[in-house]
């Protein structure tokens, strides 16, 4: 099977993946947050918070900064334009599948009432 390798599109995804990133995401668009606070957000372990915060800092998505002792995320800089084209571009796929699928779908239906008429 050929695949294809797109590194960055990859991290994003597999970063968004998961509820709890995606929820600190959504945080961090309110106000920035220091990994402790999300961690007490959440109910999770401070390491369990660096490990999503991580995943989330590969992927671009999440910038850290650490003053003192305290580490604090924010939101990345870089778009999400690359993943919202490549999604843009299946999901006109999927659409015009559908339509094909909807038409196939009303002609059959036509097709039963003119012969359900004909008896």
């Amino acid at each position: 099977m050929v695949q294809c390798i797109n590194a960055p599109l990859d991290r994003t995804f597999a970063a968004l993946s998961d509820a709890t990133r995606r929820g600190i995401i959504e945080q961090l668009a309110r106000a920035d947050a220091s990994i402790t606070s999300l961690a007490d957000h959440f109910q999770m372990t401070l390491t369990g918070m660096k490990k999503h915060v991580q995943v989330l800092e590969r992927a671009g998505l999440v910038i850290t900064q650490k003053v003192g002792r305290v580490r604090t995320c924010t939101l990345g800089t870089r778009s999400l334009s690359a993943e919202a084209e490549w999604i843009e571009a299946y999901r006109m796929l999927f659409e015009a599948r559908f339509e094909a699928l909807d038409e196939i779908i009303s002609e059959m239906t036509q097709e039963e009432n003119d012969g359900a008429a004909g008896h």
